[in-house]
């Protein structure tokens, strides 16, 4: 049986509930997890995936935010961070994350669409 106080546990069940798309569900273990081990970027891009599909993206911005100053090169916390912010409506502050992201990986086009999006509505 798993141990509920046990990071690690947490992230695996937190990440199946993810991977099963239960995003509700997920984002428990993961905060919990984030709770015990706050410095650790890939429980909080997990449970910034979860908040994001739960349209709790403010608090998604939060967790991506975290990531993107451990990790600034992690191009897809940047481009969830952007993300998170056009959710909000916040096209001006959405431009920087997704315009890096889309520098780091010039080969993916759903960072330049959302980019170059974010780039006509702030305008």
């Amino acid at each position: 049986m798993p141990d509920p106080d046990n990071v690690y546990d947490l992230y695996q069940r937190g990440t199946q509930l993810l991977e099963d798309g239960d995003f509700h569900a997920a984002a428990v273990p993961l905060s919990r997890a984030r709770d015990l081990e706050p410095d650790k970027a890939s429980i909080r891009e997990a449970l910034g995936r979860a908040l994001f599909h739960c349209a709790r993206y403010e608090a998604a911005a939060a967790e991506f935010e975290a990531v993107v100053d451990q990790a600034p090169t992690n191009d897809f916390a940047l481009f969830c961070l952007g993300r998170s912010l056009q959710q909000l409506g916040r096209h001006r502050e959405a431009r920087r994350p997704l315009a890096l992201a889309a520098q780091l990986r010039p080969e993916r086009p759903d960072y330049r669409r959302y980019r170059d999006q974010a780039r006509r509505r702030a305008a």
